[in-house]
């Protein structure tokens, strides 16, 4: 069977050429960044000049930007780091966060070390901005821990407006910018964020890399001790393929951006027409057809037999999708979004992420699988 994947916000298909380049790697480079020495020297510099790299493409200096194992690292470096080394108080954050930051900061707030502040959304799941700003006003020393993209729903923040609040009140700004980056143009002086965070395998990467951008701003204590590696910020000898994979697939997405956005735009777009042409009573969560990523689309389907199975039906079909909804099977567990949301828990809903290697061809088969189900569940 052919399967048809449209689950590229959970990760995505690794480039040729960014297996070809960590292959090279492999081979030729052996030595341990740290060494002195010839061969220590010269993977060093593969490292440095990938940093330079990537610096140059969000528009910082290659000292603000420090390699981890991936997105979740960097959103536990940014917050637990921010809180320890400026004695920060209190958190602004929302409900509908990656679980990398509600998490992180539950657990904070748990130990009496800081006080939880849920920004109010609207009834679509965007961050209230008035209401943020008004608990910037009341809550001084704060850092504020927004993602720029939603994962599940595809909400986009308005980052710049939030990084002006944010300096305006003398916050600090995290955004997990695992989403966007790679998909969009990222460029954090204009955005005045202090810590943005990214995986590899967003954007067709390898998966256990990623890096942190910290502003000179924002200088924190190290995460990881026990080396000097990362400018003493993160001890452990560096991931050297991982890096490279890292920076030939983030090269790779912004020097092809216009072109893949504009493809994969229309996919979603597509979708979104066939759905509810063929579909009656579809609905979509989050903002789907206003400010929303270009790569994710959240449908909630009409309350059927099928219910919960959807997802596994779709698979068994050939069709590999995520999901979530306001319970699951019949228990209180489900997604945590969607249940801020307070959507109807008797629909399925469906999350279809896109990538530059899906075609129009693949939403036409899903749609026809889909209605062939959803008619048999009557």
């Amino acid at each position: 069977m052919e399967r048809i994947y449209f689950d590229n916000a959970a990760t995505t298909p690794l480039d040729k050429e960014v297996a070809d380049a960590m292959y090279q790697v492999m081979i030729h480079e052996f030595g341990n960044p740290s060494s002195t020495h010839t061969e220590g020297r010269n993977v060093r510099t593969i490292i440095e000049e990938c940093r330079r790299s990537i610096a140059k493409l969000i528009n910082c200096s290659p000292g603000e930007v420090f390699f981890t194992s991936g997105g979740t690292e960097a959103d536990n470096m940014a917050i637990r780091k921010t809180v320890e080394t400026y004695d920060i108080k209190n958190i602004i954050t929302s409900e509908i966060e990656h679980h990398a930051v509600l998490h992180t900061i539950e657990e904070l707030t748990k130990n009496g070390d800081v006080k939880l502040h849920f920004v109010k959304l609207t009834s679509n799941g965007h961050v209230n901005y008035d209401d943020l700003e008004l608990i910037l006003q009341n809550n001084p020393n704060a850092l504020v821990s927004l993602m720029h993209a939603n994962n599940e729903i595809g909400n986009l923040l308005d980052a710049e407006l939030v990084g002006n609040l944010c300096e305006k009140y003398q916050a600090f700004f995290h955004s997990d910018t695992v989403q966007t980056i790679g998909h969009y143009p990222i460029d954090v002086q204009k955005l005045k964020v202090h810590f943005i965070a990214c995986a590899a395998h967003k954007f067709h990467g390898p998966k256990g890399v990623g890096f942190i951008y910290i502003s000179s701003n924002a200088k924190i204590h190290p995460f990881v001790t026990g080396g000097a590696q990362e400018r003493n910020m993160r001890g452990g000898t560096e991931n050297l393929y991982g890096i490279v994979g890292l920076t030939k697939a983030i090269e790779n997405a912004y020097a092809n951006l216009e072109k893949e956005m504009t493809h994969i735009s229309s996919l979603k777009n597509y979708m979104i027409e066939q759905l509810k042409s063929n579909i009656n009573g579809i609905i979509f969560n989050g903002d789907a057809e206003g400010n929303s990523l270009y790569t994710v689309l959240n449908a909630s389907f009409p309350p059927s037999s099928i219910g919960e199975m959807l997802l596994f039906k779709l698979d068994i079909a050939g069709v590999s999708v995520s999901g979530g909804s306001a319970c699951s099977s019949g228990s209180e567990v489900g997604s945590h979004v969607l249940s801020a949301l307070k959507t109807d828990r008797n629909r399925a809903a469906v999350r279809f992420s896109f990538a530059k290697q899906n075609t129009k061809s693949e939403v036409d088969k899903v749609l026809a699988i889909l209605v062939e189900m959803l008619n048999k569940s009557k």
